[in-house]
């Protein structure tokens, strides 16, 4: 195939496609919560802070963990879909040496050997204090 006909089947494939959806955030702050784009769905970073507030639970990095990855879990089911659905998650964490505990709480939330692909990087400060962010990408077909 020419250059010339891949680059207007490549411009076709992205005329067809659907218009990308946002689902805000319920803090009002400016970023969404998700974005679906086709069968794509892109989930914000989630800290340890329960729904609605910018304040990270107590109780270190187990806690604040949980916290996320609930979040993670909230903002799925609202879309239809479960944990089993991501194919991609960003960890940062406020200190790396919290990262066996942070694997510890990550591997309660999936089937064994059924886990998204996954990065894990150090950062310098993290929202409201928060030790650790997990963003994730899910593969979600029923999107409409």
């Amino acid at each position: 195939m020419s250059a010339r006909i891949a680059l207007a089947a490549g411009a076709a494939l992205l005329a067809a496609a659907a218009p990308a959806t946002y689902f805000p955030s319920s803090l009002g702050l400016p970023f969404s919560e998700a974005v679906q784009a086709g069968d794509t769905l892109y989930l914000a970073g989630q800290i340890g802070a329960p729904p609605g507030q910018r304040e990270v639970v107590p109780g270190g990095i187990d806690a604040q963990a949980k916290q996320a990855m609930d979040n993670i879990g909230d903002v799925l089911k609202r879309r239809g879909l479960g944990y089993g659905d991501l194919v991609k998650c960003t960890v940062m964490l406020a200190d790396m040496a919290d990262w066996p505990a942070f694997n510890k709480v990550y591997a309660t939330y999936f089937k064994p050997g059924a886990y998204p692909a996954r990065s894990a990087l150090g950062a310098a400060g993290l929202a409201y204090g928060a030790k650790v962010e997990v963003e994730c990408i899910a593969y979600n077909p029923k999107a409409k």
